[in-house]
């Protein structure tokens, strides 16, 4: 078994797709008029994906997996990504709409999916952990609204990790936003990555100019991974 990671998927499906028959004209949200690195993301993923991941890997998919407003509406991604090889394990992104109660969005999931909120994955000396992570104060972007959003995601960080118990196992934590400010000050999420001894962290959200924001790879005694689809030029990427 290998670990991999990749973020922000970005799928928008109106039906689920037949990799033999691509059809662009399927997808409601063209990425590529956003930026145009991100022309056939989708079908670059699973040709990734296939050539990389084998049946016993995993992959992590920090964040923004649809654009689906609604659980209905995400069905042709999730049946996607359960056309891919490995088991994926996922949180939530900021634009992951369509995932508001999380026991109806496991019922949705394909069998090769789960989703992590307010516990763990543990895969045998392995345990994964995360949530979905948000501004952190201090960021020039931080808004007095924000506050209640970020003690929330503090909570549910700190949850997710005291699900795992006292073990030897390593945890590796998935956070869709960057732990820290973009000025990487130390931060809530950092106390609790150091409180609970996490040694890697894989995130996403930063895209294009703003990967320049990305945290150093290693600080505070923590490996940490920016594992956005289009930084990766939409291939995942090896954690152990």
């Amino acid at each position: 078994m290998k670990i991999y990671a990749i973020s922000d998927l970005h799928l928008s499906f109106i039906k689920t797709p037949d990799p033999d028959n691509w059809q662009p004209e399927l997808q409601y949200k063209a990425m590529s008029e956003i930026n145009g690195e991100w022309e056939s993301h989708a079908l670059r993923i699973y040709h990734n994906w296939r050539k990389i991941i084998g049946p016993d890997d995993v992959v992590l998919v920090p964040g923004d997996i649809s654009w689906a407003m609604r659980l209905d509406q995400a069905h042709p991604d999730l049946n996607f990504l359960g056309l891919l090889p490995g088991l994926i394990i996922c949180v939530q992104g900021n634009h992951d709409y369509w995932w508001q109660s999380i026991s109806k969005a496991r019922k949705s999931l394909p069998p090769n999916m789960r989703l992590i909120r307010n516990d763990h994955f543990s895969l045998g000396d392995i345990v994964v952990c995360g949530t979905r992570g948000w501004l952190c104060p201090g960021s020039d972007y931080f808004q007095p609204g924000d506050m209640k959003i970020y003690l929330r995601e503090l909570g549910r960080l700190e949850k997710s990790l005291a699900s795992a118990g006292a073990s030897e196992q390593e945890i590796i934590v998935m956070m869709h936003y960057m732990p820290t400010n973009e000025k990487h000050e130390y931060s809530g999420f950092i106390e609790l990555l150091q409180k609970y001894g996490v040694r890697k962290v894989v995130y996403g959200h930063l895209h294009a100019k703003s990967c320049r924001f990305r945290l150093p790879d290693y600080a505070w005694e923590i490996s940490f991974y920016l594992v956005s689809a289009d930084y990766l030029n939409f291939a995942p990427r090896l954690l152990t």
